[in-house]
């Protein structure tokens, strides 16, 4: 070839050291991460699954039962990892916010199913059989008009 060959600012001679420039281009890394977001009425959850790590679970940088305060509630929470026997695979991080804690529990079950499946997209069946990738789209009812709340009218006296 007689024009010569630009490849990343460089000049290159021919183009086998060209097929060689691209031979050694970029090697991704191994993800050191698996993120995901989960929802539940007005909670939402932010989750990050940290493979290799020895099953350590901290939301808003406080350990899970000491955050949630009850084991009902954590049970619930991780249900997607005891389902599919990864608990010990992973450190999971989290920050969850809004809701209450029951709203947050069902968050960061939504965010953790989420993300188990962007590790493993083999875990999808299990998880969408056990119902944990279906964001939950039960809200609060709003208030109406001519109403105490959204369906309680307003005490009634006939006399």
């Amino acid at each position: 070839m007689s024009e010569e060959l630009v490849k990343n600012g460089e000049n290159v001679e021919s183009q086998a050291e060209l097929t060689q420039y691209e031979g050694t281009a970029q090697v991704t890394p191994p993800r050191q991460y698996f993120y995901a977001t989960g929802r539940r009425k007005e909670a939402v959850a932010r989750v990050w699954l940290i493979p290799g790590g020895s099953g350590n679970v901290v939301v808003n940088e406080k350990p899970i039962l000491q955050y949630l305060c009850r084991y009902s509630l954590m049970h619930r929470a991780l249900e997607p990892l005891i389902i599919t026997q990864t608990s010990n695979l992973f450190d999971v991080k989290a920050t969850a916010k809004g809701g209450g804690l029951s709203g947050q529990a069902d968050a960061l079950r939504h965010g953790i199913a989420r993300a188990l499946v962007t590790y493993d997209p083999s875990f999808r069946p299990i998880l969408r059989q056990a119902g944990m990738l279906t964001r939950d789209p039960r809200v609060k009812e709003r208030k109406k008009y001519g109403r105490k709340r959204a369906r309680r009218g307003f005490q009634f006296r006939k006399r």
